[in-house]
């Protein structure tokens, strides 16, 4: 795990070398030189993470190649912002450019190529110092070690006592009842992070007596993340044996790939056999049971366990079942702490004085087993003061003590198995405090600033970062707190537990650090700095040159000195009402957030930051932009709108006024909300490379000019248009078609009548009208989008009825508010099959719940607000029986 680390830095300070050898003209030998020992460096370090080596000698090595790889990025960065501060220097005038600065430029070209060529001789000579530790000839015995411990623990589940588990009976009755329902071929996948009870869920099902009258014949086979294939087949034939009694077949050892599996198949082609394959890393030796048995056996069922949502799902083509097993409940969680750590308590009888650190404990593990479990045996008989000492400094516990070593192993191997642009992306995700929820966008912007995500060749930086994101959590790595109506998580956070697991991953290798107000920082060496809990100013944080990153995440309103490298600089929420002047000083800055502070207006020097991908400045008080915005060539995503939070208004949001230098910024992907002004339209039209688009304050008079803009603009994929008021209408009918990847459409404005290139949103997946007070009815219109996941209607029609008569296939969410002539909302059998959400709110001519919401019987949410007393009262007595299938009912005043 430390070699991911230098992995990225050698891949980027390659690709750096690459891009910028032009300009550090009379070193060319010396980059390609340093270049090439970069990349032996990086196959050294794969092959010995592969080994698993963990020698003292290989430790020293790869930290001193670490610490050269950061002096390499320190000179690459340092002459990246050298150039930047003279390209702005310089802008005004070519006389001084060519004449005073030439010179200067001379001298730090030739520092550049001295300090490079010194770089690398050092690394030179770390390579030849390392040739006395051949990783070739290292066994890597650890590793090996650490593969049978773990496949022992694993099958010691096998003899656990029913009596010592917890939460087990309701995943067992399942997990028996997709076995035993007479299908002559199951596949059973378990899937969840480690430690969250797979293997004893299985092991309990297996042992069970009913299961075992089922089945024939049955084999257990633990899969390490370094098997021999044959060595697996040669352990079923063996298990599959003994399970019948009869003793191993003969010459078993010396058998081959082929012979063994014509063995297996001629033995279980007449049998009904269970076999389980836990803690599976990786679809290849499904694949080998698929063709070798499945294919050729035909009354069998098999139990996997994994931590892999691809695993998972591998395609056996038979019957399958996937279960998610999820953390074990509050009670649960808690009594099987209890039946550890208070075991020899009579009647469970404890002091009353240890109950609040056995809470902290228990909420901790966040319902999972194995750390409860391991947590609770540590807490067995231990005194009050330990309690404490322990209960303080759990992160400690966690890396220096033997009884919790089996928790830190189990859950390192997931981060073990990630490539190294996972593993970086995993590490900054613990820079967040715990339990945060981090916005999927968020972190995507976040990851590509920093250099972690891969140029993949006909895909975006964003679409690449969101496929990191998506494996993290197939992984089990990062846990989604929600998603949208199609299943894309949303936001996401870290388990309390594998947080405590990266954090010393992110210090030992100077990635990062987190400051939660403990003593002063002097020469941080850390790459990536984040601000948890301090009441003081940063001012006093000395010697911060090697900062890449810095996130504040409570009310610090300072930064720390030196630090003009950055490159990401995170200030959401922050409550400062002015931008600190050093920031436009920032040349290397790619990511800047200032969401939710009290800005009220940015500097004209802001268009000094010529390297800046991402400006958020939402839910600030910025009313306009500066002209200096139009010189960010390098912009992909600004974002600057303005929520009032008054959702029952017309204007529920608010745009910024932007210059019309913003059509120069051609490397724009998106950007939302502009104000718009006389001649938007005009500028905005050759912007056809935006995915996402909001624009506030349309007047009637800009429809024409709009809808050709948007006509041009293909990749689109959100578009959000605000008139300037309620009155206002929006005129989109000269929209000949809507852009073929539009997935959000929200209007906000009256309109005449219903777009007639509504009929053609078959990507849409999300539709919102507001206030548009439609005579026409619009669900005709919309009924047929094959892909609508999500429509919210706020006053978009002044009629009396709402008839729902066809279609809306995969809708999931309906939001009818502030319709203020509704009486009646019709539902017929069959359409919206799959709807989860009905909310409804300010339809005070409403008295009757819908007809027909008795056919919604996937509906798992009614929301009813502000709605006439009439209709509460109904649904507590003669509509109860309409609604109670339902799962969650709320009725607000």
């Amino acid at each position: 795990m430390d070699q991911a680390v230098v992995e990225l830095l050698t891949d980027n300070i390659i690709s750096i070398l690459a891009n910028e050898a032009s300009l550090l003209w009379g070193t060319r030998d010396a980059i390609e030189d340093i270049k090439e020992e970069l990349k032996s460096m990086r196959s050294f370090l794969v092959h010995a993470d592969r080994k698993g080596v963990g020698g003292e000698g290989e430790k020293t090595w790869v930290a001193s190649v670490r610490d050269m790889a950061y002096d390499v990025e320190d000179i690459i960065d340092e002459f990246v912002y050298h150039i930047n501060y003279q390209r702005i220097r310089g802008r005004s005038s070519w006389i001084l450019h060519h004449t005073i600065y030439f010179p200067k430029n001379l001298w730090v070209r030739h520092q550049t190529a001295t300090k490079i060529q010194k770089i690398n001789g050092k690394i030179k000579g770390i390579r030849e110092r390392n040739q006395r530790f051949d990783i070739n000839h290292i066994e890597g015995t650890s590793s090996k070690d650490n593969q049978k411990w773990l496949v022992q623990h694993a099958e010691s589940a096998l003899f656990f006592k029913e009596e010592n588990l917890v939460g087990i009976e309701k995943k067992r009755k399942k997990l028996m009842g997709w076995l035993m329902d007479g299908v002559d071929k199951t596949v059973i996948s378990i899937v969840g992070m480690g430690g969250s009870g797979k293997t004893t869920l299985v092991a309990n099902t297996y042992n069970n007596d009913d299961v075992k009258k089922h089945f024939k014949c049955c084999a257990w086979i633990s899969i390490s993340q370094a098997y021999e294939l044959e060595d697996l087949l040669r352990s079923m034939v063996k298990r599959f044996y003994k399970s019948m009694h009869e003793a191993d077949p003969k010459d078993l050892t010396s058998m081959k790939y082929i012979e063994l599996v014509e063995m297996l198949v001629d033995y279980l082609k007449e049998k009904r056999y269970l076999l389980v394959l836990d803690d599976v890393w990786d679809t290849r030796i499904l694949n080998q049971i698929k063709l070798s048995i499945l294919d050729n056996c035909h009354m069998g069922s098999i139990i996997l366990t994994t931590r892999k949502e691809n695993v998972a799902s591998f395609n056996f083509e038979v019957t399958k079942q996937v279960y998610h097993i999820q953390p074990l409940e509050e009670d649960e969680a808690w009594d099987l702490f209890c039946k550890k750590a208070f075991s020899s308590s009579s009647n469970r009888c404890y002091s009353p004085d240890l109950v609040s650190f056995a809470q902290e404990l228990v909420r901790k593990c966040e319902g999972l087993p194995l750390a409860i479990a391991a947590l609770g045996s540590l807490m067995y008989s231990k005194s009050e003061s330990q309690w404490t000492y322990i209960c303080k400094r759990l992160n400690w516990s966690l890396n220096n003590n033997p009884e919790l070593e089996m928790v830190k192993t189990i859950l390192l191997l997931s981060f073990k198995d990630l490539p190294h642009q996972l593993k970086h992306c995993f590490l900054y995700c613990s820079l967040f405090p715990e339990d945060y929820e981090i916005r999927r966008k968020r972190l995507i912007k976040l990851w590509m600033a920093e250099g972690f995500v891969e140029q993949v060749k006909g895909f975006t930086p964003e679409e690449v970062a969101d496929s990191y994101l998506e494996q993290l959590i197939f992984r089990s790595m990062l846990q989604v707190v929600y998603r949208n109506e199609y299943g894309r998580p949303k936001a996401c956070k870290m388990h309390d537990l594998m947080h405590e697991v990266a954090l010393p991953i992110l210090e030992k290798q100077f990635f990062g650090v987190i400051y939660d107000g403990g003593e002063e920082m002097e020469k941080c060496k850390a790459r990536h700095m984040s601000i948890h809990k301090t009441d003081v100013e940063l001012k006093l944080f000395m010697g911060m040159s090697k900062l890449r990153s810095f996130l504040v995440f409570n009310n610090c309103k300072a930064l720390p000195s030196g630090s003009k490298m950055l490159r990401v600089l995170d200030l959401q929420d922050v409550p400062i009402d002015e931008l600190p002047d050093e920031v436009v000083n920032f040349f290397n800055l790619k990511y800047l957030n200032l969401r939710g502070t009290l800005l009220k207006r940015l500097p004209n020097s802001i268009g000094r930051l010529l390297n800046l991908q991402t400006l958020d400045i939402r839910d600030t008080q910025i009313e306009a932009l500066p002209r200096g915005i139009g010189n960010l060539q390098n912009l992909r995503h600004l974002i600057m709108y303005r929520y009032t939070w008054n959702w029952n208004d017309f204007r529920y949001v608010n745009g910024t006024n932007v210059p019309s230098n913003i059509s120069r910024l051609t490397n724009l992907q998106s950007v939302s909300a502009i104000e718009s002004n006389g001649d938007l339209m005009q500028q905005i039209r050759g912007m056809t490379q935006l995915t996402r688009i909001g624009i506030s304050n349309v007047k009637e008079a800009d429809g024409m000019d709009l809808c050709l803009s948007i006509q041009n603009m293909k990749l689109l994929h959100y578009l959000f248009i605000m008139a300037t008021n309620a009155e206002e209408t929006l005129r989109m009918d000269s929209l000949s078609a809507p852009p073929p990847n539009l997935r959000v459409l929200i209007l906000v404005g009256k309109l005449e009548k219903v777009p007639r290139w509504f009929l053609s949103l078959q990507s849409v997946t999300y539709l919102y009208l507001h206030w548009s007070r439609l005579e026409e009815d619009l669900l005709p219109h919309v009924a047929a989008l094959p892909n609508l996941g999500l429509l919210s209607l706020v006053n978009a029609y002044v009629g009396n009825q709402l008839c729902f008569n066809t279609g809306f296939p995969k809708l999931t969410s309906l939001s009818i508010l502030n319709f203020p002539q509704l009486n009646e909302i019709i539902i017929e059998k069959g359409v919206m099959p799959n709807l989860k959400l009905l909310h409804i709110t300010n339809c005070m001519e409403l008295k009757t719940v819908p007809l027909g919401i008795e056919y919604l019987q996937n509906l798992q949410r009614l929301e009813l607000r502000s709605v006439p007393m009439e209709l509460e009262n109904r649904i507590g007595n003669e509509d109860f029986r309409k609604v109670q299938h339902i799962p969650e009912l709320y009725i607000w005043d």
